[in-house]
């Protein structure tokens, strides 16, 4: 017999839409994502998402950054992580997957 992990990853059927249109807060909970501010200060950086050992997902925030902005890299690094395809962020902005 076979199993899957039922891991945020392992999950399927999560649409574009869902990630643009649900209220983050939602999104956040529905995929228990936890997210840490971070001490970085430098205006490049834009966030940070990593992957656990078991499958949970961990948002970094940058301090002091409008809630527009993270907004839209929260949900662009959520659909990153998730494998769903997102619309592109406008420049300057951009995601590297490491």
């Amino acid at each position: 017999m076979k199993t899957t992990a039922t891991t945020p990853l392992a999950r399927r059927g999560i649409t574009t839409d869902h990630l643009l249109d649900a209220p983050l807060p939602q999104l956040l909970a529905e995929f228990d994502v936890e997210v840490v501010t971070s001490r970085i200060t430098d205006p490049t950086f834009t966030g940070g998402t990593a992957v656990r050992p078991d499958g949970s997902l961990l948002l970094v925030r940058p301090p002091a950054r409008s809630a527009a902005e993270w907004e839209m890299m929260a949900r662009s690094m959520l659909g990153l992580a998730l494998r769903v395809p997102m619309p592109p962020l406008p420049a300057p902005y951009q995601l590297s997957d490491l």
